[in-house]
C-alpha cells in the first residue's frame, strides 16, 4: 500500500540531521573529539559515584574504620565536583561548536538564497526567508548545543549502566538491557509523531513573519487608504491557523511524554521488586540493593531526558525539513563555462557592445513581455530606451544582468553570448544605476565600496573627484565616515543617487544602464548628477531608460518599445528631424506626458 504524503513527511531519519551539520562538524574535528572526551569522562564519574556510596553503606554496616569511611566520603565529594566541572566544560564546548557550525550554515543558506533566481524571490517575502535562514537555523543550533550533546551523553550513559549491571549480576543486567532497548525503540518510534504538525506550525509562523514584514513596510499606504481593519483581519486569520497547528503539535508532544512516563514507571517498579527479591534471598547486600536502585534511577534520568529531547527533536525536525527544502531549490541561472573575456569591458579596456538577437521573454507563461526583440548597441554608443510603463524597458536590463533567462533568442555582450560568461564576470562588466538606490546601515565608505576592504579611501576619493562630486562629499557631516541609517534616511534621494554613481565608477564597467536615474531630484542635485552622468559615460557603452526628454539628449540612438517589440529604432538626430517618427511626436507632445 502506497504511503500518503502526510505519512511520508513524518519519517525523519537521523541521517538527515547529520546531512545538514555533518560537513560543518567535520571541519571542527578537534572540538568534536574534545566534546566527546568530556562527555565520556563525565559518564565515567557518574558510574563511579554509586560504587563509592555502596562501599560506604556496606562498610558502615560491616563496622569499617571511620577513617576509611571519611576517605570514601572525601572521594565522593571530589568525584561530584569533578563531574560538575566536566558538565560545565562539555556544555561550553558543545555550545561553542554549535554556534560556529550553525553560523556557517546560516552563511551558506544566505549565499544560497542570493543565488536563487528572481522568479523565486518574487514569490517569497523577505520575512519568509529570514524565518528560514535565522529562525529555523536558530532552532537547529539550540537543539545541537542543548540537545545533541545530551542525547549522546544519555545514550552512552545508558550503555555504561547496562554494562556495569551485567558485571554486577548478569541476569539482572540482561533484564535491564532489554528494558533500555525497548525504551529506546519506543522513543525512536514516536520521535516523528509531531514533525508534521510542527512543520505546519512553523510554516504558519513563517507566513506571519512575511505578512508582518510586508504590511509594516507599507504602513503609510495602509493608513492613508483606511485599510487597517483589513490588515488586522488578515493577521487574525493567520493567528487562528497558528493556534490550530499549535494544538495539533501539543497533542503529539503529550503522547510522547506519556509513553516515556509509562516506560520509566515500569523500569523503576522492576528495580524495586528485583532488589527486594535479591536482598531477601541473600544474593545482594544492602549496599548492592542501593547500587541497583541508584543505577536504575540513573537509567531513568537519561531516558526521561531523551524523551524531552525527542520532544525537541520533533520541533527541530520541522526545521530540518524546511532547511532541506530550501537547499533543494536550485537556481535555473548558473555560471557559464567562462573562458576568454569579451573584448573591452572596462574604461581602460574599452566599451562593450550589446546585441539582442530575436529575444523573447515572459514572467508568466502566456504573457509575453518581450517578443522577438532585436537591436545592436555598438561599443561606445549610448542608446535611449523609451516606452510606456510595462513595455519591457526594465526587463531588458534584467536580462542583460541574467537575473532572468530569455525564453527565446540570445544576448551577446562584447560579441560573446552572456550565457557563456561567469555570472561574477558578467556583473562586473555591466553596472546599473536606478532611481531607487539600495543603501545599507553603515558608513558612506562601506556603502560605496560594498564592504570591500580592498577598496582604499584613495580610490574612493579619486572616483568622487573624477565625477566632480567633491563638494557633495565636503557637505557630508563626517565625510566618508558619515553613518547611513536603515533605508538610507540620513541621505536625501539625490545624495543616494550620487553615492550610486560613485559605486559604478569604482567598478569601471564597460556597459552602464541608467534606469531613469535622475528623476525626482531638486535642480541643484540634478545638475550634479548630470555632470556625473557625463563623466560616467565617457568611453563606455550605455543604455538610458528614460521617461523624460532631458535624459535622452545625450543618447546616440533611440529605441522605442511597444508591447515588447521594437516599434522604432534609429539615430536620435535623424528621428528627431523626421516629422513622421514616433520620437519626433514624443518631442512635440512632451515625452513625460506621452509615456505616462
Amino acid at each position: 500500500m502506497k504511503k500518503s504524503p502526510e505519512k511520508a513527511e513524518l519519517k525523519i531519519p537521523f541521517r538527515r540531521y547529520w546531512d545538514i551539520l555533518g560537513k560543518y562538524l567535520r571541519k571542527r574535528g578537534g572540538s568534536f573529539i574534545l566534546l566527546m572526551s568530556l562527555i565520556l569522562a563525565g559518564i565515567g564519574l557518574q558510574l563511579v559515584n554509586p560504587q563509592i556510596i555502596r562501599a560506604v553503606i556496606d562498610g558502615a554496616l560491616g563496622e569499617k574504620a571511620d577513617s576509611g569511611l571519611v576517605a570514601l566520603a572525601a572521594l565522593y565529594i571530589l568525584v561530584a565536583l569533578a563531574q560538575q566541572g566536566l558538565g560545565i566544560a562539555s556544555a561550553y564546548v558543545g555550545e561553542n561548536l554549535a554556534w560556529k557550525a550553525t553560523n556557517e550554515l546560516r552563511a551558506d543558506l544566505a549565499e544560497h538564497c542570493l543565488s536563487l533566481d528572481m522568479a523565486y524571490h518574487n514569490g517569497t517575502t523577505p520575512g519568509e526567508l529570514i524565518q528560514r535562514i535565522d529562525g529555523d537555523v536558530a532552532e537547529f543550533s539550540n537543539f545541537f548545543s542543548a540537545g545533541v550533546v545530551r542525547i549522546l551523553a544519555n545514550v552512552l550513559l545508558i550503555l555504561g549502566i547496562v554494562v556495569v549491571l551485567l558485571f554486577e549480576n548478569p541476569a539482572l543486567g540482561g533484564v535491564f538491557a532489554l528494558f533500555a532497548t525497548l525504551a529506546l525503540l519506543c522513543l525512536n518510534v514516536v520521535k516523528s509523531l509531531a514533525v508534521g504538525p510542527e512543520k505546519r506550525l512553523r510554516e504558519a509562523n513563517t507566513e506571519l513573519s512575511g505578512f508582518l514584514e510586508e504590511r509594516l513596510a507599507g504602513t503609510e499606504d495602509i493608513r492613508s487608504s483606511g485599510a487597517v481593519d483589513y490588515v488586522l483581519g488578515g493577521l487574525y486569520s493567520i493567528q487562528r491557523r497558528i493556534l490550530v497547528h499549535w494544538k495539533g503539535a501539543g497533542a503529539m508532544h503529550f503522547w510522547v511524554r506519556m509513553i516515556a512516563g509509562v516506560v520509566l514507571t515500569l523500569g523503576i517498579a522492576t528495580a524495586f521488586v528485583a532488589g527486594s527479591y535479591l536482598y531477601r534471598g541473600g544474593l545482594m547486600t544492602v549496599g548492592g540493593v542501593f547500587l541497583l536502585v541508584s543505577y536504575i534511577l540513573l537509567l531513568s534520568r537519561p531516558i526521561r531526558e531523551l524523551s524531552q529531547q525527542v520532544d525537541s527533536l520533533q520541533s527541530v525536525g520541522a526545521s530540518v525539513e524546511r532547511i532541506r527544502e530550501l537547499r533543494s531549490i536550485l537556481p535555473g541561472i548558473v555560471d557559464g563555462p567562462g573562458g576568454e573575456a569579451p573584448a573591452g569591458g572596462t574604461a581602460r579596456g574599452g566599451p562593450l557592445g550589446l546585441d539582442f538577437e530575436s529575444v523573447s521573454f515572459s514572467y508568466l507563461e502566456g504573457e509575453g513581455v518581450l517578443r522577438d526583440l532585436s537591436f545592436a548597441l555598438r561599443p561606445g554608443e549610448a542608446l535611449g530606451l523609451l516606452g510606456r510603463t510595462g513595455s519591457g524597458k526594465t526587463t531588458v536590463a534584467r536580462l542583460v544582468f541574467r537575473l532572468y533567462e530569455p525564453s527565446g533568442g540570445r544576448i551577446l555582450l562584447g560579441g560573446r553570448p552572456i550565457a557563456e560568461a561567469r555570472l561574477a564576470e558578467l556583473r562586473h562588466r555591466v553596472a546599473m544605476v536606478t532611481q531607487d538606490v539600495q543603501l545599507f546601515q553603515a558608513s558612506v565608505r562601506d556603502n560605496i565600496s560594498f564592504f570591500d576592504p580592498a577598496v582604499s579611501d584613495g580610490r574612493i576619493l579619486e572616483a568622487i573627484d573624477a565625477l566632480e562630486l567633491g563638494d557633495w562629499l565636503a557637505g557630508l557631516p563626517e565625510g566618508l565616515d558619515t553613518r547611513v541609517e536603515t533605508g538610507g534616511r540620513s541621505l536625501s534621494a539625490g545624495e543616494a543617487q550620487l553615492l550610486a554613481f560613485t559605486r559604478v565608477f569604482l567598478r569601471d564597467p564597460g556597459l552602464v544602464i541608467l534606469d531613469e536615474a535622475s528623476s525626482r531630484l531638486d535642480p541643484a542635485t540634478e545638475r550634479l548628477i548630470e555632470r556625473a552622468v557625463d563623466k560616467l559615460l565617457e568611453n563606455r557603452s550605455a543604455i538610458v531608460i528614460a521617461h523624460r526628454l532631458g535624459t535622452v539628449e545625450r543618447a546616440d540612438g533611440i529605441l522605442i518599445l511597444e508591447g515588447g517589440r521594437a516599434a522604432e529604432r534609429g539615430a536620435r538626430t535623424a528621428l528627431a528631424a523626421d516629422k513622421g517618427s514616433r520620437f519626433s511626436a514624443l518631442l512635440r507632445t512632451g515625452m513625460e506626458e506621452a509615456l505616462a
